[in-house]
């Protein structure tokens, strides 16, 4: 079938656009985020890549556009904050595998920074978006540690040693439920 401009249907439906994958549970995210710090709840922020800008230049009026720039050093998580007293650290990944979450997709680096975190008596985690079968699981980061050397964790995983978070209407992916629980806050 051919739509305006001769577009063929078959066209649009093989591009596959992996730049916005998991956008949606990092907007639900800063959502929540924005939900606590709004209600005074907690200071979690998400936490951006450092980048060491070499070229920009001018575009109309006063903006200024970067043209040339590189990843200054590697990045360790998603977001950090604190709440109740207590450092937060966390991870957030999103999957469309139905079955187990690939740990391709998580660095070595930042398993080994969660660790470090939770040395230090902070909190740290990840939260995993399973996309194909609408779950979110919180997985703390002593489980990832000791899943470190895997390929992946099995969804049962998540099932057993993790906690679903159930997202709410508005959007919010209420974790600090489940930190409350975890370590009694």
């Amino acid at each position: 079938m051919r739509y305006p401009n001769k577009i063929r249907k078959e066209n649009l439906n093989s591009i596959i656009n992996y730049k916005n994958r998991g956008m949606s549970l990092e907007n639900a995210l800063n959502i929540t985020n924005k939900y606590y710090l709004d209600n005074d709840i907690a200071v979690i922020y998400k936490k951006p890549t450092p980048i060491k800008v070499l070229n920009t230049m001018y575009k109309t009026g006063k903006k200024q556009m970067i043209t040339e720039a590189y990843y200054q050093e590697k990045s360790t998580t998603d977001y950090n904050g604190i709440y109740k007293g207590k450092y937060i650290d966390f991870e957030a990944k999103e999957t469309t595998n139905k079955l187990s979450f690939p740990l391709s997709n998580i660095h070595i680096h930042q398993i080994k920074h969660i660790k470090r975190v939770l040395d230090h008596g902070g909190i740290a985690f990840i939260i995993v978006m399973f996309a194909s079968i609408n779950k979110i699981y919180l997985m703390p980061g002593d489980i990832l540690y000791k899943n470190k050397d895997n390929k992946r964790i099995l969804l049962s995983q998540f099932e057993k040693d993790g906690y679903e978070i159930k997202e709410k209407a508005n959007l919010m992916i209420d974790y600090l439920k489940i930190i409350d629980t975890l370590y009694i806050i």
